[in-house]
């Protein structure tokens, strides 16, 4: 049986350990849903402290050549690009995931006009189900198509405009495989559009080698941008001067600053810029991916597998008559950094939990969710999280009648 010495051991042979400080993390708390909100890296307070007080108060709108505001987009997303296997000009931050799916769906139905039909899989992310019925609904005699995982390869034909999947599934962690999915919809002559919000910054991603043709992503997870940061989005660059963007917005032009009528998008990846970019987000955004410039992106994948290897070791030990059932792949392989539990009580747990912070979350029906961040996840905050999960089942606590109560946020 494992001991907090033995995950005090790991934690002093981590590799990754000395990241930790660099988060504001709060004393006493064990905080395990990085994988919805990321942690607040301590850089990001005095960058933003420097754009707010000097790039923005000081040196106003002159900031936008002299900060390089007006190149963030391009910027950060070539930082991002390196985390994702792709070329430096394959990405660019903007908009929400949200945005950056409409653009993706309506511009790849347009590029393949003559099919009609967006494949997705039921239980994906609900912006993305959300997003393609909306879109479909302004296309002509277009469809939103679902099927279960292990049927979406016989599901692809003629008629296939756009495989639309998210990598790492939200609730179990389950990871499609990237690389076959992608081969089978371009065997059936659709285009494969990839949502890599859940894995991003904590698992191996390549869409070079992959051959993917489109990719959105989220900035406020693993990525640590903070709440509401802003999203990138990927084209592959044969695919770039082939879209076009039905968000036409200013920043997306030739010639932005020529302030012409007539609209004629930019080149490359540019062109899929909408308005003026949020600056202090973007900032934001990019003090939690410098993060990543100088880690081993292998020994993050090491310690993912690692801590999810103590979190269910740990929890068959220790709350293996509680009635948990493991819904996240074993293998690491098929997976992405958070660890799912179905239990029918799983709302009132979670929030007895969060009393005593241990911060995870739940996805209705019945899931508990833990994220395992690697940058800021120690292996004593996994053993001491199931210990407490353990007392809290032990003792039945759980089922006071306060922690019953409905939030807005779950």
């Amino acid at each position: 049986m494992s001991s907090l010495d033995d995950a005090r051991a790991l934690d002093a042979a981590d590799p990754l350990a000395g990241m930790r400080e660099r988060f504001l993390l709060p004393e006493g708390i064990i905080y395990l849903d990085g994988n919805s909100l990321g942690a607040l890296p301590k850089a990001t307070i005095a960058a933003q402290k420097d754009v707010v007080e000097r790039q923005w108060g000081t040196d106003l709108i002159r900031s936008w050549n002299d900060n390089g505001w007006i190149g963030a987009p391009q910027r950060i997303g070539a930082k991002i690009a390196t985390l994702i296997g792709a070329e430096p000009h394959e990405v660019i931050v903007t908009d929400s995931v949200s945005v950056n799916l409409f653009k993706l769906i309506i511009a790849a139905t347009r590029l393949n006009a003559d099919r009609s039909q967006i494949l997705t899989e039921p239980g994906n992310f609900p912006t993305d189900l959300y997003t393609a019925d909306g879109a479909a609904g302004l296309l002509a005699n277009h469809i939103v198509h679902t099927e279960q995982a292990g049927d979406l390869v016989d599901a692809l034909g003629p008629d296939t405009a756009l495989m639309l999947l998210t990598h790492v599934h939200y609730k179990s962690g389950a990871r499609h495989d990237m690389q076959l999915l992608t081969e089978e919809a371009h065997e059936a002559g659709a285009l494969a559009l990839w949502d890599l919000s859940h894995s991003v910054g904590a698992i191996p991603i390549d869409l070079g080698g992959c051959e993917v043709d489109l990719a959105v992503g989220c900035g406020y997870k693993y990525l640590n941008g903070g709440p509401g940061a802003p999203a990138f989005l990927y084209v592959r660059e044969d695919l770039q001067d082939q879209l076009r963007s039905p968000l036409s917005g200013w920043m997306g032009h030739e010639a932005p600053f020529e302030f012409r009528d007539d609209y004629v998008p930019a080149p490359g990846i540019s062109r899929f810029l909408c308005g003026t970019p949020p600056i202090l987000n973007m900032l934001a955004l990019e003090s939690g991916v410098d993060l990543f410039a100088d880690i081993d992106m292998d020994a993050v994948v090491a310690k993912s597998a690692a801590l999810f290897d103590l979190f269910e070791t740990r929890i068959e030990e220790r709350c293996g008559d509680h009635g948990l059932e493991l819904i996240t792949p074993r293998d690491a392989a098929h997976r992405g950094s958070h660890i799912s539990y179905r239990h029918p009580n799983g709302w009132p747990i979670m929030q007895a939990l969060i009393e005593r912070r241990v911060i995870g979350d739940f996805r209705a029906p019945d899931i508990l969710r833990f994220g395992l961040t690697p940058l800021y996840t120690s292996f004593a905050d996994i053993w001491q999280a199931v210990e407490i999960l353990g007392e809290i089942l032990d003792s039945g606590i759980w089922r006071d009648t306060r922690f019953a109560e409905k939030t807005a946020v779950t």
